[in-house]
């Protein structure tokens, strides 16, 4: 009798002679002193017999000693001859840990044909299939798990299949089979518009923006109102797919105010519009939400941040404070999180109001250790306005460092400062500390290259970027800053241009390089084709940058008044943009 057996056999014996030799029981109590026995679920008892106890306690000392393949087999002989799910998934897991893919595989699939509605069985072996990378042999699991889905909680597993697939190398393989898999949800009412959803999302992980676009239409179209088709939409209007916002417009309209997904689709298309730059859009989407539910807390502290940055700053308080009762009131964790943003916010509309003890008040009440240096920033900032600037820089560079990215982030965060309040040289300075600390950063050399141009260093500016484009050759922002800066200079314009066709290449959905090109057009004469371009930047990304570019070639053109209500549009977004004014005050303009 090998070891294993001989420690079954005792174990066995050790229970059954264990049993024997307990003492016996004291003799009844009287009659009278008997209790009733207390009510309770009813025993139920396992159907584990002696001969199927041994074979599962050999499988499970024969895993512990390092043999998982003969464990595995008697675990599995056992699932099929008593057709356990539990005994099943146990197999499952000594072969997973075994690092058999093979075996567990053989397991799962015996699960699923002996438990044929085991959806749990079914997910198992889609799991290995795709660990396995047998992407092909999917399909009909994939089904069997759809079917076996309760109709009501099925749009869900369907909207899980793209994070399912999403670790699939082979991205066209892994949409056709889904699509076949999802064929009969395409075509039923209640599960179409979530079947398209998934179709699109596959099809944007391919990087595939107008099919995936097609996709969302044909769901919306069947379903105006569910929000998966417009979830998807708000993707690709972050890919700049334009084209997509009027499936979401369309749902807002059509859908129920009050559902969960339509609130998530109201909350990110804020959130994009905001992104965009299109606030009074994104403010009236917020207060519409606000309004038509007022127990959601995340609308507020966004619709608080616009109202702040248009010095609204009552309404904004309001916001705030609505926010701040009801994050406490729900406990949630992500909620609470947003009270540092909300005292940050009240903490800078005091600063605004130029009631520094109370700005420092708020900025007390942040205790998160990961949230300190944000508020210290603003501490800076409230010193720095009361002319203190090398206390505020001296506050920052006192921080502890906590983190290794924390002396990082505490130059940047000086730098910035400095760059606030036009301190150019200053923080040209910094950022080139920051840039020798952590060589490697190519964001760092490209905000370096920025305050260069700031503080009139055009060399160090041109050599810096030149630097940045050989560390890393596809960075698109440096080639378009180059490009730029020597437009604007009128300078070299053929080299300009070329600088900025190659960020138009690598990043051709950015409207700031398109708005580059198209002043580099302008500079070189080019002004039918200048405007053309400029309009589809700023009607892509309206803007204040873009809108002095494209008002000044309006202007050219002898387009007075349409030049001047796109300067005015400018000006509504930001008043103070150095850019525009500039622009009015050279071709002395008051619009």
């Amino acid at each position: 009798m090998n070891t294993l057996h001989r420690t079954a056999t005792l174990v066995l014996l050790g229970l059954a002679f264990g049993a024997a030799a307990q003492p016996a029981p004291p003799a009844a109590p009287p009659a009278a002193a008997v209790q009733p026995p207390a009510s309770g679920p009813a025993v139920v008892n396992s159907a584990l017999n002696a001969p199927l106890f041994y074979q599962l306690l050999l499988g499970e000392l024969n895993v512990s000693a390092g043999e998982p393949g003969t464990g595995y087999s008697l675990i599995l002989d056992a699932a099929r001859r008593q057709k356990d799910p539990e005994l099943y998934r146990r197999a499952v897991d000594v072969a997973l840990q075994a690092r058999s893919g093979e075996a567990a595989l053989t397991a799962a699939r015996a699960w699923a044909q002996e438990i044929p509605n085991s959806s749990e069985a079914n997910r198992f072996v889609l799991q290995i299939l795709l660990a396995l990378n047998r992407v092909g042999e999917t399909g009909p699991v994939l089904q069997a798990i759809l079917q076996a889905s309760p109709v009501i909680e099925r749009n869900d597993t369907i909207n899980a299949i793209p994070q399912t697939f999403g670790r699939i190398a082979d991205k066209a393989l892994a949409a056709t089979v889904v699509r076949e898999a999802l064929a009969p949800s395409l075509k039923q009412p209640f599960h179409a518009a979530a079947a398209w959803t998934t179709v699109g999302r596959m099809e944007l992980a391919q990087d595939q923006l107008p099919q995936a676009l097609a996709a969302a239409r044909e769901g919306h179209a069947i379903d105006a109102a569910s929000p998966y088709p417009a979830l998807l939409a708000l993707e690709l209007m972050e890919r700049g797919q334009n084209d997509a916002e009027a499936i979401v417009r369309q749902q807002l309209q059509a859908g129920h105010a009050t559902s969960a997904g339509d609130t998530a689709v109201a909350l990110a298309y804020a959130r994009i519009l905001l992104d965009l730059q299109r606030n009074s859009e994104a403010r009236a989407q917020l207060e519409a939400l606000t309004s038509r539910q007022p127990d959601q807390a995340e609308p507020w502290l966004l619709l608080a941040s616009l109202q702040a940055q248009d010095n609204a700053l009552a309404p904004a308080t309001a916001s705030l404070q609505k926010y701040m009762a009801l994050a406490r009131q729900s406990g949630d964790e992500r909620t609470m999180r947003g009270l540092t943003q909300a005292y940050l916010l009240m903490a800078q509309i005091a600063e605004k109001q130029n009631d520094f003890p109370a700005a420092n008040a708020w900025l007390d009440r942040i205790e998160n250790a990961d949230d300190i240096m944000a508020a210290q920033m603003r501490r800076a900032s409230l010193l720095a306005r009361q002319g203190q600037l090398p206390q505020a820089r001296a506050l920052l560079r006192g921080q502890p460092e906590r983190r290794p990215e924390d002396a990082r982030l505490k130059l940047v965060a000086e730098a910035q400062l400095l760059r606030d309040f036009k301190a150019y040289q200053q923080s040209y300075e910094v950022y080139n500390e920051a840039a020798t600390r952590f060589p490697e950063d190519t964001d760092l050399i490209y905000d370096q290259a920025m305050m260069a141009e700031k503080a009139g260093k055009l060399a160090d500016m041109e050599r810096l970027l030149r630097q940045l484009i050989a560390l890393k050759p596809d960075y698109h922002h440096a080639y378009n800053a180059l490009g730029y800066s020597l437009a604007e200079r009128n300078m070299r314009l053929p080299e300009a241009k070329q600088l900025i066709e190659k960020a138009v290449s690598l990043a051709p959905g950015d409207a700031y390089i398109q708005d580059s090109l198209g002043w580099v057009e302008f500079r070189m004469g080019n002004n039918a084709r200048a405007l053309a371009i400029l309009q589809a930047a700023y009607g892509k990304r309206p803007d204040p940058e873009i809108a002095a570019h494209l008002g000044e070639v309006l202007w050219v053109q002898g387009q007075r008044e349409q030049a001047l209500k796109i300067w005015r549009e400018g000006l509504l977004l930001a008043a103070d943009n150095e850019t525009l004014q500039a622009t009015l005050k050279r071709l002395q303009v008051k619009p």
